[in-house]
């Protein structure tokens, strides 16, 4: 997915499970979103369903520069589309751009 300009909160929902499913698809990537969250294995399906979640699997994926770039590989999006897709899902703006 590549957005050019604002991206719709179903464009941004679609990368925000991508980068679910990408995070999930590696237990050392898995285990240290868990951490970071606080989150424990077994309630994840009930926290994707709670409001700003799925923003912040994206501010999550953002904080790490090598997790960044190396969903955006995966996904054949561009680092942008993290953060548009945040905002769209009601995320606050970043004041720095991401990789």
């Amino acid at each position: 997915m590549k957005a050019r300009g604002p991206m719709t909160p179903e464009a941004a929902e679609g990368i925000a499970i991508q980068a679910l499913s990408f995070i999930a698809g590696d237990g050392e990537r898995l285990g240290r979103f868990l951490a970071a969250t606080g989150i424990g294995p077994t309630e994840i399906r009930a926290a994707s369903r709670q409001p700003g979640f799925l923003a912040g699997v994206l501010a999550y994926l953002a904080s790490d520069e090598r997790l960044a770039a190396a969903f955006t590989a995966a996904a054949g999006c561009q680092p942008a589309d993290i953060a548009k897709a945040h905002v769209a899902l009601g995320g606050e703006p970043w004041e720095r751009e991401i990789p």
